[in-house]
């Protein structure tokens, strides 16, 4: 059935939508199947994704017809379609009247994504307006609060160097902090991989009363202040409210060092919200193992990358990972900078809208994924500044010299990318970063031809 002349008004003008602030915007990347028409199945679409079904019901009346999804533009050789939800069709919690990410994609990424009509639609970018925007939880902390405990500015307080223990699975409770104590020597944030969490041979107990004293014993080591990230990720909300109790009844004096890591998208909106309001006060680390079944530019269907951690500021991320903008091992392009400037900015600029965010706190990027002291010259350079978290497993155990070395041959990174030196001339005058030419020697050999002669390293 067509429904373009219920679902679809292409007289609508963007800008006065954006003005008018009653609508939430949704741009996709759509193709409808062999046969069928470009704007009719766009209408389809909204009619789906809203008020609508594939045949006409005798239950539907003027109001109804007014909070309708309109396609509002479509560009069939880009496949592009955008639609406009009236902000009223969003669902709203019945204690607060707050608004909610889950009913947000229940209807922009719900039954629309199997429709028999649409060979594949893919959400690329979203407007939120003013008044639905204040009703979003957005974070409660920020790197500024990382900031102040590590004792530096909280405007511009740089680069947190961090790492993930590795192996991500396999370490028993007393390896694993003694792993942690390696790095805490030269670094500054430790953070559980995705999986760990409470598995036989390293109950959770065990291990977190063990970290919790290594990084006593690092911080009087060294005199400074360090950070971990302890994954709270479950099922079922208690269990996440019961590890994060213990976890700062364990860590004690030291709470304000912990932040909490959730898996947000295998667990969903309602862990990340569950985190967010029940621990207000700790960093809420947000993981997103598992996205790039809908995120990887490889999959047409869901949405993108973009608009995953667009919605997790919303929800009250403090940090996300955004991958490495193609300078690591994991997929990405270098315009991934779009998304860090998303989250961490008050105005920005995505693929097809301007946001505002009128205050909201911002989300850090968290980059991790094949990271090294090598990579991050040029990382730093593309984003053009360092006031993030990075979390390198092997950039850090990979060193020759161990885990506190290779943290130190990070930091020496970003001195480095800073002084706006030459990366084998700075090496020369500093040791863990020369050492890193040798410990990551593929990275050396694609990044720096010929570095072996100039550091008078033998092959």
């Amino acid at each position: 059935m067509d429904q373009s002349n219920r679902y679809a008004d292409l007289s609508l003008q963007e800008k006065d939508l954006i003005a008018k602030g009653e609508h939430v915007l949704c741009a996709y990347i759509m193709r409808p199947k062999e046969g069928y028409e470009y704007l009719s199945t766009a209408a389809h679409f909204a009619a789906e994704s809203s008020t609508g079904t594939n045949v006409s019901v005798s239950t539907t009346d003027d109001f109804t017809r007014s909070v309708d999804a309109i396609v509002y533009e479509v560009d069939p050789a880009r496949e592009v379609m955008k639609i406009a939800y009236p902000v009223e069709l969003f669902d709203r919690n019945i204690t607060d009247g707050r608004a909610m990410i889950a009913s947000f994609l229940t209807l922009t990424i719900g039954n629309n994504q199997g429709m028999g009509d649409v060979e594949y639609a893919k959400m690329h970018d979203f407007f939120v307006p003013p008044n639905y925007l204040r009703l979003f939880d957005g974070p409660a902390t920020t790197i500024s609060d990382m900031w102040r405990v590590l004792g530096r500015p909280v405007v511009d307080g740089g680069f947190i160097v961090g790492t993930i223990v590795k192996p991500k699975l396999g370490l028993r409770p007393q390896p694993f902090a003694d792993a942690a104590y390696q790095f805490w020597l030269g670094g500054d944030f430790i953070k559980n991989d995705e999986p760990q969490g409470n598995q036989l041979f390293a109950p959770l107990k065990e291990t977190i009363a063990l970290v919790a004293d290594a990084m006593r014993r690092a911080q009087d080591e060294t005199g400074e202040a360090k950070l971990f990230s302890a994954n709270i990720t479950a099922d079922d909300p208690f269990e996440m409210i019961a590890r994060g109790e213990y976890i700062l009844e364990t860590f004690a004096e030291n709470a304000d060092h912990v932040a909490f890591l959730v898996d947000g998208y295998v667990t969903g909106p309602a862990a990340i919200t569950t985190a967010r309001r029940r621990f207000p006060n700790q960093y809420l680390h947000y993981h997103r193992a598992g996205h790039g079944a809908v995120t990887s530019p490889q999959s047409m269907r869901g949405y993108t990358a973009f608009v995953l951690s667009k919605m997790a500021r919303l929800q009250g991320a403090s940090g996300i990972h955004t991958g490495t903008m193609s300078f690591g091992k994991m997929e990405g392009e270098a315009g991934d900078t779009d998304m860090a400037y998303m989250i961490q900015n008050d105005s920005a600029d995505g693929p097809f809208y301007h946001q505002e965010w009128l205050g909201m706190n911002p989300t850090t990027p968290i980059i991790s994924g094949g990271m090294n002291a090598l990579r991050m010259p040029g990382f730093f350079e593309n984003l053009g500044h360092s006031n993030l978290i990075l979390t390198a497993g092997g950039g850090s155990y990979g060193h020759v010299d161990g885990a506190a070395a290779g943290a130190r041959s990070l930091r020496q990174a970003e001195q480095c990318w800073k002084e706006g030196a030459d990366p084998i001339e700075f090496a020369k005058e500093h040791q863990e970063f020369a050492r890193a030419f040798e410990s990551f020697s593929s990275d050396a050999d694609a990044l720096f031809p010929g570095w072996r002669q100039k550091l008078d390293v033998a092959a």
